[in-house]
């Protein structure tokens, strides 16, 4: 009896001590990820993005070579250099465009303000004067003052959001010096990996022992799938977000209904700007310039499309990561608030990746 009890003491001892070490060691490698995403990953980021760009164009440099007879370091030249030059070209002309709507909108705040947004508060607070004055005529001189206050702050608050939209692009003119010095070198780094890019790997194959070499391969076919997974899955998102936006548009009675939708679905993939960015400011100026039908039915679509794709997307991503969509969503949310845009996306792979090589037995995190 008592050697039972002995032993049933030493197995509830060694599966704590077990639960105690995997926890551990899950925290570990969680800590890991975050110091990656958070400091080391922008030190590397130039280096990174150039051995990707590098990876895509090798197959096609490869096919290229073989085709037009010439040297592969040749054609990987040739790929990399047009390479930059479409997305150069991309991103000036997106740039300018970008740039000059901001500028219009910006210029076009006191404007909207005087001949839009005042004469509206001025038309709403003579509504309400007249109905103040029929309850109590002694409460229209508060009112009075209390209006002529908030006048004066909103006119202040309007400056002060000049003021601090020029403030941001001052500090990102400040911040663009360092930027472009990142590009310079991802371009220089690509040229360079792109024309050695067997020679680079195989030199990092020998750097590994052969366990060490199959882990670091398992990861980055997985990685490579599950990016295009997820790619694919905000594909789907946006192409629902599309369909929603274009019935919700066209009920409203909003000409160019279709081109619009697209234009608002490519931005819903943008976490910093999503489809508020564009949803929230157009229903707020409808309501200033009075057009309540218009202001009530674009943020009705707003409210169904945000409610759709907040059930949505982490049932989609979470299924087709292979975890579960409670795991990809709190994965999302803490992601997002610690790392921003990286985070978002980051964290639900490397989750995925946790449970893929757990699953294969690679590593042992969870039961």
């Amino acid at each position: 009896m008592i050697y039972l009890l002995e032993e049933s003491m030493e197995t509830l001892y060694n599966s704590r001590k077990n639960f105690i070490i995997n926890t551990v060691y899950f925290l570990l490698i969680l800590f890991l990820i975050y110091l990656f995403f958070e400091y080391i990953l922008s030190l590397i980021s130039p280096f990174l993005f150039a051995f990707i760009i590098a990876y895509i164009l090798r197959k096609p440099a490869k096919i290229l070579s073989s085709n037009m007879k010439l040297p592969q370091k040749v054609t990987s030249f040739i790929l990399v250099l047009l390479f930059y030059s479409t997305v150069g070209v991309i991103v000036s002309l997106v740039g300018v465009k970008l740039i000059s709507t901001i500028s219009n909108i910006i210029s076009s705040l006191p404007y909207i303000y005087e001949n839009q947004l005042g004469p509206f508060l001025i038309q709403t607070f003579n509504a309400i004067e007249k109905t103040v004055y029929k309850i109590d005529p002694a409460l229209v001189e508060a009112l009075n003052e209390g209006f002529n206050q908030f006048v004066s702050s909103l006119g202040k608050n309007i400056s002060n959001i000049s003021i601090a939209v020029v403030s941001s692009l001052s500090d990102i003119a400040s911040s663009l010096p360092g930027f472009l010095i990142k590009i310079l070198l991802m371009v220089i780094s690509t040229f360079f990996m792109a024309m050695d890019f067997d020679i680079l790997t195989t030199f990092i194959k020998k750097q590994l022992s052969k366990r060490g070499f199959e882990i670091l391969d398992t990861i980055r076919l997985y990685v490579s799938n599950t990016l295009f997974v997820v790619i694919r899955s905000y594909i789907l998102i946006m192409s629902i977000t599309f369909v929603e936006l274009s019935i919700g548009l066209n009920i409203v009675g909003i000409p160019n209904a279709i081109l619009i939708a697209l234009i608002i679905s490519i931005f819903d993939i943008l976490p910093v700007l999503g489809t508020g960015g564009v949803m929230i400011p157009w229903t707020v100026m409808s309501f200033l310039q009075g057009d309540f039908k218009m202001g009530i039915g674009l943020l009705t679509v707003y409210l169904f499309v945000t409610i759709v794709r907040n059930i949505l997307e982490p049932k989609i991503v979470g299924g087709q990561l292979g975890i579960h969509p409670v795991v990809a969503i709190v994965g999302m949310f803490v992601g997002a608030n610690l790392l921003g845009v990286i985070g978002l996306f980051g964290v639900p792979i490397t989750l995925s990746l946790i449970k893929h090589l757990n699953d294969k037995g690679t590593i042992k995190v969870f039961k």
